[in-house]
C-alpha cells in the first residue's frame, strides 16, 4: 500500500491534535479530583458520547468487525440484548448509588457497601483488567500498523510491530499524563465523530458494490443474516451457543456485568455535574450504541460478500476473482493469519489454516478507499485504538492510585502526592499494557480474548453487586468470599473446557479437557454463567450464617433503605426512565426487524 501525503497529513493532524488537547489542559489538573475525575463539571451529552467512546475502541471496531465475519449479524446481540437493557438498568437503577455515595470508584463503593478485602480483590482484579484492555487495543494498532505497512521501508520488516506498540503507547501516555480523565473525554468525543465520519462512508461504498442488504442475504448463508435464527441449538448457528447461553452468558451477566460494575464506563458518568445528569449519561449514550452495529458489524459482512459466491452467481462489481462460497465459514477477503514475529502462516489443530479475522476492516479499507479517504479511514481506526487505550488507562491510574496505593501503601500522602503518583500510574498502566499486547497474539479475535476476560473477572462481580444493592442481608464476609470464589470457579471452567478445533493451552484445556464448546464465545457465556452462579449461591448462603451490618450504615448503599431521586421538577418526557422506556422499545423492534 501506498500512502500519499494527503493520507499522512490527515494521520498526523489527528496525532497532534489528541496531543495539543492534553497540553491545553495541563494547566487545570491542579488537583487529584481534577485529574481523575474531572472536577465532577463535564456536561451530560459530553460524558454521555465519551460513555460511549471509551467503550468504541480497538475491540469493538475491529473486534465487531471479526466477529461480524466470523460469526454474522447474529454479534447484534452484543448491541439489543448484550448492552442496551444494561445500560438503562445503570442509568435508573446503580447511578444514584454510584453518584450519591461520592464513591470515586467502583471498588470504593465496594468497601463502603462491604469491607475492605471486598474492595481489595476487585480492585487488583479490575486493575489487571484494564491493563489487559488495553493491551489488545495496543496490539491491535500494531497488528494494523504493520498489516498495512506503514512503517514499510523505513524500518526493517521484524521491527515494525514492536516500533508500533511503543509508538502508540507513547502518545496516548502523552494526552493522559498531561490533562487527566478530562483531556481522555473531550478526545474521546473527537474520536467518536471520527470514527463515525471514516466508517459511514466505507460502509455506503461497501454496501453498494455488493447489492445492499438484500445483496448481502442473497450471498451469505441464512445463520448469518438472521440474529434469532438456529438459536435453538448451539450446532445451528454460527456463534456456537443456544439461546438459554445467549440470553443468560450475554445478555443478563455478561453485559450487566460490563456496563453496572465496570469503572472504566462508569467513570464517565461520575464526571457529570450532577446525579440528574450522571443518570442520563448511559441513556445518553445507549441511542447511539443502538446504531453501532451499522459502523462495526456490517463491515464485516460487506468483507465475507465481496468475493464469497454461491457457485455460479457473477462477482460483485470491481472484485477479479470468484470463490466458491464456503456455506459454513465464507472468508472473502479476511486475510490468512500470520504469526506477527515470524510471518508464518498459522494453521490450527487439525492443519487448516487460520483466518485472521482481526483484520476484516483494515482488508475492507484497503479494498474500497482511495487516497485522501484512506487517510481518513485509517485515522478513525487509529482513533478507535487510542479511544479504547486511554479509556482503560485512565481507569486504571484513578484505581491503583485511590484504592491500592491510597488504601494499603501510602494512606496519609497530600493531595498533591496523589496526583503525581496519579501520573505515574499512567505510566506504570502503559508499560504493563504493552506487556498483555504480545500475550494476546495468538487469539485470530479479540473480541473472544475480551469476552473471556469480562467472564472471568466482571461476571461474578455483577453477583456481588446485584445482591449488595437489592439485599440488606448480605455481608460483608459473604461478598468476599462469593466474589473469590466465582472468579476461581471461571477460572476452573476455562481450564476444563475448549472450544473445537483449537488447542488445549490459552483458549482453555489447560488442566484437562472435560467438555468441547462449539466455539470460543460459547465457552466464554458458558464460563460467566458459572462465575455468577457460583458466586450468587455461595454469597447467599454465608450471609445467612454471618452478622449484617445495622441498617443505619447501608443508608445510600442499599436500595430499599435510600431515597428515590426526585424528580417531581421534571416533565413526564425529561424523566430518565421515560427515555429508558423509549431505548427499549427501539431495541426490541431492531432484534424483530432482523431476527
Amino acid at each position: 500500500m501506498n500512502l500519499t501525503y494527503i493520507d499522512w497529513l490527515i494521520m498526523l493532524v489527528y496525532f497532534a491534535f489528541v496531543l495539543g488537547i492534553g497540553f491545553a489542559l495541563k494547566r487545570y489538573m491542579r488537583t487529584s479530583n481534577d485529574f481523575f475525575l474531572a472536577g465532577r463539571s463535564i456536561p451530560a451529552w459530553v460524558c454521555g458520547l465519551a460513555f460511549i467512546s471509551a467503550n468504541l475502541g480497538a475491540q469493538e471496531v475491529m473486534g465487531m468487525g471479526a466477529s461480524g465475519a466470523k460469526y454474522g449479524i447474529v454479534t447484534s446481540h452484543f448491541y439489543w440484548i448484550g448492552a442496551i437493557p444494561a445500560m438503562c438498568f445503570l442509568a435508573i437503577f446503580m447511578m444514584p448509588f454510584y453518584y450519591g455515595s461520592k464513591a470515586r470508584s467502583v471498588p470504593e463503593y465496594l468497601r463502603m457497601r462491604f469491607d475492605e478485602k471486598t474492595r481489595a480483590v476487585n480492585a487488583f482484579s479490575f486493575a489487571f483488567m484494564t491493563v489487559v484492555s488495553s493491551g489488545i487495543s495496543m496490539y491491535a494498532m500494531a497488528l494494523l500498523i504493520q498489516t498495512l505497512g506503514l512503517f514499510k521501508g523505513i524500518l526493517p520488516d521484524a521491527y515494525i510491530f514492536h516500533v508500533s506498540i511503543i509508538v502508540s503507547a507513547v502518545i496516548v501516555l502523552g494526552y493522559i499524563f498531561l490533562g487527566g480523565l478530562t483531556s481522555a473525554i473531550y478526545n474521546e468525543v473527537l474520536q467518536f465523530f471520527l470514527i463515525v465520519a471514516g466508517f459511514a462512508p466505507l460502509v455506503w461504498i461497501g454496501l453498494r458494490n455488493v447489492g445492499g442488504w438484500q445483496g448481502i442475504k442473497q450471498t451469505l448463508p441464512a445463520s448469518m443474516t438472521h440474529s434469532w435464527r438456529g438459536m435453538e441449538h448451539a450446532n445451528t448457528n454460527p456463534l456456537g451457543v443456544e439461546w438459554i447461553g445467549l440470553t443468560m452468558g450475554l445478555g443478563f451477566v455478561l453485559s450487566f456485568g460490563y456496563w453496572c460494575t465496570n469503572f472504566l464506563v462508569v467513570q464517565r458518568a461520575m464526571a457529570a455535574p450532577s446525579e440528574e445528569a450522571a443518570r442520563r449519561v448511559p441513556l445518553i449514550a445507549a441511542i447511539p450504541k443502538m446504531f453501532l452495529p451499522i459502523l462495526v458489524i456490517l463491515p464485516g459482512l460487506i468483507a465475507v460478500s465481496v468475493t464469497s459466491h454461491v457457485a455460479g452467481t457473477p462477482a460483485a462489481a470491481g472484485t477479479s476473482t470468484t470463490l466458491p462460497l464456503d456455506a459454513a465459514h465464507p472468508h472473502g477477503i479476511v486475510p490468512i493469519k500470520t504469526d506477527p514475529i515470524t510471518g508464518a502462516n498459522v494453521v490450527d489443530s487439525s492443519g487448516q489454516l487460520v483466518y485472521d479475522y482481526n483484520l476484516t476492516v483494515p482488508a475492507l479499507l484497503l479494498h474500497y478507499f482511495p487516497t485522501g479517504i484512506l487517510g481518513l479511514g485509517l485515522t478513525a481506526l487509529l482513533a478507535s485504538f487510542m479511544s479504547g487505550m486511554a479509556g482503560n488507562v485512565t481507569a486504571f491510574n484513578t484505581v491503583w492510585t485511590y484504592d491500592i496505593y491510597q488504601a494499603y501503601i501510602h494512606k496519609k500522602g497530600t493531595d498533591e502526592h496523589y496526583l503525581w503518583m496519579g501520573r505515574m500510574a499512567t505510566v506504570g498502566g502503559v508499560l504493563l499494557s504493552i506487556g498483555a499486547a504480545y500475550a494476546v497474539t495468538s487469539f485470530n479475535n479479540i473480541m473472544d480474548a475480551l469476552q473471556l476476560v469480562f467472564a472471568v473477572i466482571n461476571a461474578p462481580l455483577f453477583a456481588t453487586f446485584l445482591l449488595g444493592m437489592f439485599w440488606k442481608r448480605t455481608t460483608g464476609h459473604a461478598a468476599f468470599t462469593g466474589l473469590v470464589t466465582g472468579t476461581l470457579g471461571a477460572v476452573l471452567h476455562h481450564g476444563l473446557t475448549l472450544p473445537l478445533g483449537d488447542a488445549a493451552g490459552i483458549h482453555g484445556g489447560w488442566i484437562h479437557v472435560v467438555y468441547q464448546y462449539p466455539s470460543e464465545m460459547a465457552q466464554n457465556f458458558w464460563t460467566a454463567i458459572f462465575a455468577f452462579a457460583i458466586n450468587l449461591v455461595v454469597t447467599i448462603v454465608i450471609s445467612l450464617v454471618t452478622q449484617p451490618r445495622p441498617e443505619p450504615e447501608l443508608v445510600g448503599l442499599v436500595y430499599s433503605l435510600t431515597p428515590k431521586p426526585v424528580e417531581t421538577h421534571l416533565e413526564w418526557y425529561q424523566k430518565p426512565s421515560t427515555l429508558a422506556i423509549a431505548v427499549l422499545l427501539v431495541a426490541a423492534a431492531l432484534n424483530v426487524i432482523f431476527r
